[in-house]
């Protein structure tokens, strides 16, 4: 009988409430039509928690949460789901952040991101990996870290550059297309893997790509020591410097779509702390990023 608690997992960016408006068919600018809209814990750094913890991991949270309601409502259900919360920084005068996205049966149709309270925050959300409480400058952390982009350009590159996370198998994300230039400061860091999706990696590299394993292949050649490019329906590639592998994912009804590409991450995370090979990693991201899209929460 294995008893080992399996080992924490930090989860660095934005955790906030997502209010998430879906129809059942098809959108387009200016569209007003019947659907449903709910409030659920969202943010990147949130929605690859949550998955971690499906999958048996204990993930710990930095980020900023405000000491509004809504903040201490936040902070309760991360608790209640298993996370680490003892380390977030609440700030008394920053509100907690909130994300809206419009969804139709053909993706999504628009989102805006409020992670003005994250940004505002910056660096005061990386003290406990300084001030002893999970790392120090003798001893940094040494364990896996799920960083997304919502943390502001200026932010992201000093942590590319700190030797505060020298240690860490770093796995960084870029939250959306408009944020996911500012990851390229991990394009030369030793120890990180970038997740993008297709367009995220064209806009790294400054061109177009047609597929998932040119891209991965393109961002090995700009520095990167892993990148894992995923193209919605199409081939998804693992790169590094073994070799490029690429799996097709299972084909399913689009259900939702919003955390899809938070979910593919972190199954493949604990897929390797479970020690499956590169393509068994990838298999099994994928298969859990199409049950998260068809609405499947087995």
């Amino acid at each position: 009988m294995n008893t080992r608690t399996p080992p924490p997992v930090l989860c660095i960016g934005s955790v906030l409430w997502d209010m998430i408006g879906r129809a059942a068919g098809p959108m387009h600018q200016g569209a007003d039509v019947p659907g449903r809209i709910t409030r659920l814990p969202g943010g990147v750094a949130m929605n690859i928690a949550m998955a971690l913890t499906r999958f048996g991991l204990i993930p710990t949270l930095l980020t900023a949460i405000g000491r509004d309601a809504e903040g201490d409502e936040l902070i309760a259900a991360c608790a209640r789901m298993g996370m680490t919360t003892e380390h977030i920084y609440r700030p008394d005068d920053l509100p907690t952040d909130r994300y809206l996205a419009v969804e139709g049966a053909n993706g999504l149709i628009a989102a805006i991101a409020d992670a003005f309270s994250l940004e505002a925050a910056g660096a005061r959300i990386l003290a406990p990996l300084t001030d002893g409480s999970l790392g120090h400058a003798g001893a940094p952390f040494a364990g896996t870290i799920a960083l997304d982009g919502n943390l502001t350009a200026t932010l992201l590159a000093e942590i590319a550059a700190s030797p505060d996370f020298a240690a860490a198998d770093l796995r960084v994300a870029p939250a959306s297309p408009g944020k996911a230039e500012r990851l390229a400061p991990f394009l030369t860091h030793p120890r990180s893997a970038l997740y993008v999706n297709l367009e995220e990696a064209g806009l790294l590299c400054d061109t177009r790509f047609a597929d998932s394993g040119t891209a991965a292949a393109a961002l090995l050649d700009r520095g990167a020591a892993r990148a894992l490019v995923t193209d919605s329906a199409g081939p998804a590639a693992d790169a590094h410097p073994g070799g490029v592998i690429s799996l097709t994912p299972p084909a399913v009804p689009v259900a939702r779509v919003t955390g899809a590409g938070d979910t593919f991450m972190a199954a493949h995370i604990a897929a390797e702390a479970a020690g499956a090979t590169r393509e068994e990693a990838l298999r099994r991201a994928l298969g859990a990023a199409a049950a998260h899209v068809s609405g499947d929460r087995s």
